[in-house]
């Protein structure tokens, strides 16, 4: 019984020292530390993925992976990392730890979806979840289905069958840190495909990808079309197809960059007010409205203060299969910093401020 409960205890703790290992490490980052981003090219080798028309998943994320790779290349402050550049098999975990190993400050997982009928068409970026629906667990045990070519997959695993819907239901711990950032960056690119791809926009979506559930940084996996669908699979094997696509995704992480490189912190100490159980919010500006995120999930809960710790004015958006929430509404950064410190000590750790200006929504 002993033996049992060590093995369960190490099960469910291995992630999570592996985990507070990667947050020490960042710590003691040198103030010049290049951005890491670490490509990862989906499927390769015997695994080929998807195929269609003649067309095989693993070469068109390929493509896509080594132009994307090479324009952010050209920015002196991002290092890029490859799980792969040419056309060889690395299992899922492995693609996860490299990403760990190099401390990275992102992963982002490139695919090519399809689906039994051929209309289905558009992208979609997924975000690590519990969130599924029948359609949904298909696509994520397609890509999953691959840990059944490694060798040891269930000890590399802790178990996990990619053919066992309930394994599907595991903890996902480890990567809620690390949950606001992901989505951050999947609508990022979700929106950037609809400006310059405008094709169907399927937004951002959670499920349970291994190669995702085992990454310890913010992480998302982009299927960038149907090969299923011959006008998309002709459009993304296309010069201009491409382009798209690897700009859409490009733009993405580059936002994603900026947003972060700026700081709350910012707001000099005599803007910061002392918490307290009623913040007065004052009229909406026509020009910009400060409000402050304090969660986001696959769940719809009612707007109302009494589902968030009573904190005020409750507002809701959706956003493909996610919903953020948010307190407040001002058009004062300093009432805005007063709000967030209130949510913070309500327990809501990771709260931010967002900016609304011109109909856009940015993280400050």
């Amino acid at each position: 019984m002993k033996t049992k409960i060590y093995f369960f205890i190490a099960l469910f703790t291995a992630p999570l020292v592996l985990f507070a290992n990667v947050m020490a490490s960042h710590e003691n980052d040198p103030p010049n530390r290049k951005f890491k981003v670490v490509l990862d090219a989906g499927h390769g080798g015997d695994d080929g993925g998807n195929s269609y028309g003649g067309v095989r998943e693993k070469d068109v994320a390929l493509k896509v992976t080594m132009a994307l790779g090479k324009k952010l290349e050209a920015h002196a402050d991002i290092e890029v990392i490859y799980t792969r550049k040419t056309d060889v098999f690395i299992p899922l975990w492995k693609r996860a730890d490299i990403a760990n190993k190099a401390q990275a400050d992102l992963f982002v997982s490139i695919h090519c979806n399809a689906f039994k009928k051929e209309s289905a068409n558009g992208n979609e970026t997924w975000v690590l979840g519990l969130r599924r629906s029948n359609e949904n667990l298909d696509v994520v045990m397609k890509e999953n289905s691959v840990i059944l070519l490694e060798d040891d997959y269930e000890e590399n695993y802790d178990g996990f069958d990619p053919n066992d819907p309930s394994s599907y239901a595991t903890s996902v711990l480890t990567q809620e840190i690390y949950m606001e950032d992901s989505i951050d960056l999947a609508a990022m690119i979700q929106n950037n495909f609809a400006s310059n791809v405008k094709r169907t926009n399927r937004g951002v979506k959670q499920n349970v990808f291994a190669v995702l559930r085992q990454s310890y940084m913010p992480s998302v996996l982009v299927e960038i079309g149907f090969l299923s669908n011959t006008s998309e699979r002709n459009y993304l094997t296309s010069t201009n197809g491409e382009k798209a696509v690897t700009v859409s995704i490009y733009d993405g992480i580059i936002a994603y960059k900026q947003n972060r490189d700026i700081n709350v912190s910012t707001i000099s100490e005599g803007q910061k007010a002392s918490s307290s159980s009623a913040v007065a919010i004052e009229p909406v500006s026509s020009k910009a409205v400060y409000k402050v995120q304090i969660a986001a999930s696959s769940k719809a809960l009612a707007p109302k203060p009494n589902n968030f710790k009573k904190l005020p004015l409750i507002s809701r958006e959706k956003e493909g299969d996610i919903y953020r929430y948010f307190t407040g509404e001002t058009n004062s950064l300093e009432k805005a910093s007063e709000l967030r410190e209130l949510a913070v000590n309500k327990g809501y750790k990771t709260a931010f401020i967002v900016i609304i200006e011109n109909g856009t929504r940015r993280r400050l």
